[in-house]
This record gives C-alpha cells, sequence and structure tokens, in this order.
C-alpha cells in the first residue's frame, strides 16, 4: 500500500500535467459569465436557482449577501437576515428586524400589510407559520353588523388602531376565509409565534395580538409558470417595466465542451485509478466522515425548526416511558412504548431502529407531521436525537392500528365496529389525504397509505401516521421525480413499480387508499368466496365481478339496506380508486365526495387489469 506521502506527490504530478491543456482549451474568448449550479454561505445548506450570490450578477432573482455568520436575503428594498434553511431548495429560515421593531413597539404598522412578492411576475412567496387577520376599516354606519358577523364566529378583536378593526382567531396556517367576508374588510396573513402563551387561549378583546406574531420565520418562494419554463430553458426571467421576459442565455459552453473533452478524458483517467487507490486506503476512515455529516445535517435542520415540535433528551423519553415498560408494537422502523409526559397525557413514543433513523426518514417525520394540524393526522408532540437515540413522540391512539380490526374481528361486537363505524373510518382517512395532498402550504405525499398506518382513537376516529416515506412538494407539482420505489408490497400504485404506466404523483397515494377500503370491506373475513381470497391480486378481481353482476355478497351477518349501500359504495370507490392507469383515478377529494354521496350517482369503473388472478 502506498504511503500518503506517495500518494500526494502522485496526484500533485497528474494535475501539474493537466493544468497546461487545461489553460490552453480555456484561454479562448469566453468572456460571457457561466452560473455556478449552487453557492454557500458559512454555516448554511447550498444555494441554487432561484437564488443568486451577490457577487455573481444576472445569475438568479433573489439576492442573497453571504457574511461571515451566514447571510442576508434581499426582497425589495428590504434585507432580512438567514437563520436557516429547511431540506429543500427554495425555503429559508429569515429574521425581520424591521417587524421585530414593530411588534415590539405595538406599533399598529405591523399588522398592515401582507408579505408579498416584490416580483410576482417571477415568483410568489408564502410564510410559515401564520396567523390570519381580518383588517376591517371602522365604519360607524356598519359596526354593529362587522362586530355581530365576526363574534357569532368567536373571533377576537383588536381595535387600538385609529382606522381599522382586527379579528383573527387562534388557528395556526389556517387558509380557509368566511363566506360571506364584509367588502371593507381585508385578509391579512402575519408569520406567527407557535410558541406564544397566548395560543390556544379564546380572550374577546385580546389586548397582547403581538405577542402571537414573530419576527423568525419560514419563507417559501415558488416561480411562476412562465419563469419556471424559461428557467427549464436555460433562460433568464426578467420583469422590466412589468412586463414578463425570457431572454436565453448565450454562452459559449458547447464549445468549451468539445474542446475539453479528450483532455478531460486523458486527466480523468490518471484520477480514477488514484481515487480508487485512496478510496481502499481510507474507506473506514470516510464512512466515519460519511455518518458523521449525516448526523451534523439532522442536528442543523433540528436547531433551525424548533417551532415544529418540542425537543426531548433520552433521559427524558426513558423517564417518560418508565424505562420502555409497555411496549405497544414493533417493526422494522423500530417498537413503540407507551408513556406519558409530565402534566399527565399519554403519548406513544416510537423508538427508532438506526438504520431508519440517520437522515431521510427522520427528517421526512418531523418536518411533515410537525407542519400538519388536521383532525386525521396523528400530533407530533415532540422528538428525541440525541448521539445514536433517535425518537418520535405522538399523541396516545387507545385503539391501535385499523389493522387488527379489520383483520381480526373475532373478539370485537358488532357495535364496537359496525359497517356504519368502517364507512365514517373511510371518510375520515379520506380527509386526511385531501389535508395533505391540498390544505397545506407544502404539498405532502405520504407513500405509505396501509392499515398498519391508520391509528384510531378513543371514538374510533382515524388518524393517519408514518410519515417516514413522505416526499414533500413546495410548488405543489402535479408530477414529481424520484429515485427510489416507496412503500409496502400490495399497496404500490403500478407508476411506482415502472413508469410506463403513467407519472408518480399525489395518485400513488389515491391507489394506496383504494386497496385499503377494499380490504376494510373483505378483510372482515365474512365474505363467501368458495376459495381463499386473502391476496390483493384475487380480491379484487373476484369482488369487481359480484358487483358488475349486480350479485349479493352473501354475508354472514344481517345487514339493513342502508350498510348494504355504504358497503357497495365503498367497494365501487376503492375500484375507481386503484384503476392502472393513474389519470383514470379520481382525486382523493372526488373520492371523497363519492363516498359521502348518493349510491345511485357512481358508475361502475373499468375492470383494473393488473388485480385479475
Amino acid at each position: 500500500m502506498p504511503t500518503k506521502m506517495t500518494l500526494f506527490f502522485f496526484f500533485s504530478f497528474v494535475l501539474l500535467s493537466c493544468l497546461p491543456f487545461l489553460h490552453s482549451a480555456t484561454n479562448h474568448n469566453t468572456s460571457t459569465s457561466i452560473c455556478p449550479e449552487s453557492f454557500s454561505c458559512p454555516n448554511l445548506a447550498p444555494f441554487k436557482y432561484p437564488f443568486y450570490n451577490a457577487t455573481d450578477r444576472q445569475c438568479g432573482l433573489i439576492q442573497v449577501n453571504c457574511n461571515f455568520h451566514g447571510g442576508r436575503i434581499q426582497l425589495g428594498r428590504d434585507s432580512y437576515e438567514i437563520r436557516g434553511r429547511l431540506g429543500f431548495d427554495s425555503i429559508v429560515l429569515i429574521h425581520n428586524t424591521t417587524f421585530e421593531r414593530l411588534v415590539n413597539k405595538k406599533d399598529c404598522k405591523a399588522l398592515m400589510d401582507n408579505f408579498t412578492s416584490p416580483n410576482p411576475l417571477l415568483y410568489s412567496i408564502s410564510i410559515q407559520p401564520f396567523i390570519t387577520l381580518y383588517k376591517c376599516k371602522k365604519n360607524r354606519n356598519d359596526s354593529a353588523e362587522m362586530k355581530a358577523y365576526f363574534h357569532k364566529s368567536n373571533y377576537n378583536t383588536y381595535n387600538r388602531c385609529n382606522d381599522y378593526n382586527f379579528y383573527y382567531k387562534h388557528s395556526i396556517s389556517d387558509t380557509t376565509v368566511p363566506s360571506g367576508l364584509p367588502p371593507t374588510c381585508q385578509v391579512i396573513q402575519l408569520p406567527a409565534n407557535v410558541q406564544s402563551p397566548d395560543l390556544g387561549r379564546q380572550v374577546p378583546d385580546n389586548r397582547n395580538i403581538f405577542s402571537i406574531l414573530s419576527s423568525a420565520f419560514s419563507i417559501s418562494f415558488n416561480l411562476t409558470t412562465p419563469c419556471n419554463e424559461c428557467h427549464k430553458e436555460k433562460g433568464h426571467c426578467d420583469a422590466p417595466k412589468g412586463r414578463f421576459l425570457c431572454s436565453k442565455a448565450k454562452t459559449e459552453t458547447e464549445q468549451l465542451r468539445r474542446k475539453l473533452t479528450p483532455i478531460l478524458a486523458f486527466c480523468v483517467g490518471f484520477v480514477t485509478i488514484l481515487l480508487v487507490v485512496i478510496t481502499i486506503h481510507f474507506v473506514r476512515k470516510l464512512t466515519w466522515r460519511i455518518k458523521t455529516k449525516k448526523d451534523v445535517n439532522v442536528e442543523f435542520f433540528l436547531e433551525n425548526h424548533e417551532f415544529l415540535a418540542k425537543r426531548y433528551t433520552y433521559l427524558q423519553v426513558k423517564r417518560m416511558t418508565n424505562s420502555f415498560e409497555v411496549k405497544l408494537g414493533q417493526g422494522g422502523f423500530g417498537s413503540v412504548y407507551k408513556g406519558a409526559l409530565s402534566n399527565g397525557s399519554l403519548v406513544a413514543v416510537k423508538i427508532l431502529s438506526e438504520s431508519k433513523g440517520n437522515g431521510e426518514d427522520f427528517i421526512n417525520e418531523v418536518a411533515s407531521v410537525g407542519r400538519t394540524s388536521h383532525v386525521n393526522i396523528v400530533s407530533l408532540v415532540g422528538f428525541c436525537f440525541q448521539g445514536h437515540q433517535r425518537a418520535l413522540i405522538y399523541e396516545f391512539m387507545p385503539n391501535g392500528s385499523l389493522e387488527k380490526f379489520i383483520y381480526n374481528q373475532g373478539f370485537l361486537s358488532d357495535s364496537q365496529l359496525a359497517w356504519e363505524k368502517l364507512h365514517e373510518i373511510a371518510i375520515g382517512i379520506a380527509r386526511g389525504l385531501e389535508y395533505l395532498h391540498s390544505g397545506c402550504n407544502t404539498r405532502i405525499l405520504h407513500f405509505d397509505i396501509k392499515p398498519h398506518n391508520i391509528l384510531l382513537d378513543k371514538d374510533f376516529s382515524p388518524k393517519i401516521s408514518d410519515f417516514g416515506l413522505a416526499k414533500l412538494s413546495p410548488e405543489k407539482r402535479s408530477m414529481i421525480s424520484m429515485s427510489l420505489m416507496r412503500g409496502t408490497p400490495g399497496y404500490i400504485a403500478p407508476e411506482l413499480f415502472s413508469r410506463i404506466f403513467g407519472q408518480v404523483s399525489h395518485k400513488s397515494d389515491v391507489y394506496s387508499y383504494g386497496m385499503m377500503i377494499l380490504e376494510m370491506v373483505g378483510g372482515r373475513k365474512n365474505v363467501e368466496v368458495g376459495v381463499d381470497h386473502t391476496s390483493e391480486i384475487y380480491f379484487p378481481h373476484w369482488i369487481y365481478k359480484k358487483v358488475e353482476l349486480n350479485e349479493e355478497l352473501r354475508l354472514h351477518t344481517s345487514m339493513s339496506e342502508g350498510e348494504k349501500e355504504m358497503v357497495r359504495k365503498m367497494i365501487i370507490v376503492g375500484l375507481w380508486c386503484i384503476q392502472t392507469n393513474p389519470l383514470n383515478r379520481p382525486t382523493i377529494t372526488k373520492a371523497l365526495e363519492m363516498l359521502e354521496g348518493e349510491l345511485e350517482s357512481l358508475e361502475i369503473p373499468p375492470k383494473p387489469y393488473l388485480s385479475s388472478p
């Protein structure tokens, strides 16, 4: 094995041999600058387009000024301090000192304007977390009518500004606008402090509205469709005099590539041999560094997003579970234990195995569940990331997962999980998926919808859990790119196996949902088929023939006409959702409408040919 000194001299020789050739090839007319793929500021993750370094001109839309501590971002005439980055290229955690000064002074100017894009033709911005205010102009003529409109819906009032009254609720990141909003009212969204002690308390005349606001928040940037298309074609977006313009970059990249190809091939040959020797020599050290860097990336993400959930030490986790006394379950991810917080609230503590606890899965879970707030999504209470210990702490679901109820009905009475309750559970899951797909600023695709990941509370209301395979799409694209297949066999949509079936999108979750509600019908093991139908391939084929021919399912238990309609609706919706072509599947919103609508309005779907035996 060569020594380190030998390797150093060999590498230096190869590099010095290549430099004259590279200089000769590049010493031509290449005055047109080529924008870098990315750039970095101290203590911050790399930036990509639409961001550009202040030292690089015409390389992006949003200017970043790097400094010793990190950087500042320029939006119009205002400059903001960068506090960190999310795990996505277009989301930045910033601090607004001007807004902080106004909030501290309780100045009404802090409540007046939205955070809007300085260049709406090129990109839009959205902030998280935020609180929605309704700014209504004071008018004696309609004062009583205005108060009645908002007070009947339990809105809080702030009336200490000269010209305007402000109405609001303590709902974080709620985009719902009340119907019939008075014409003198304007919707305002401002960054919220989720750790404010005032949150969660309803006060008729809240004088501490400014304690709800925060000068530190995450902001995401989404390119407009014309600008995004321009960028894909290697063009540069601009909006001079209020008109969109896409100018194609003029570079000599292709000519330079032709000149450099043979020279680089010669150099790469030598360097490749060298790298193979170095890799073999330092493989253990390199592995350790990669693992350490991964831990640093996770730690960096958590430090900059403490508002998503509370952080606990491993000792605190051990205490809340009474040294892991009561085990609730186990899977490939690790084990789940029952615990209790200091205030007595019960929790479920998921201790992740090392293979699942390092990196993307852990960040996905914290980033996905921590950004959601919905009755059908499990709540993330906190997490632990300490050394090799990884834990996720959720609200406790006393009835466990849906899996044990649809595959093991023997110990239950009909009143506990009757057909009506199964129908309600199917609707609840659909509402949760609808929220993930279209109710968040960031679209979340789950990619592992199955009975095991549906938890039931004390009233058997469903909550979607386990976001380890989730993928977040800040731009809410209909189609997304994926390098690896995700999901559980039996619930994975065909397009995740091969792109010949279509593009991966939110319709992939719809397929898993359809397969699951068919199992909710057939998994009760009271359908007389004549042969074993436990296969997820055979059962949809069999049940399709029954529905197509309008035959009875021959159930052991007696059913009312209303229950038969519920079951038939679940089957038809399930068969629509598992269509092989994603374009033929309904959106989850449409599936929800079908489940809640009339049976007579539902059409029998085409047979999903991949579900035939």
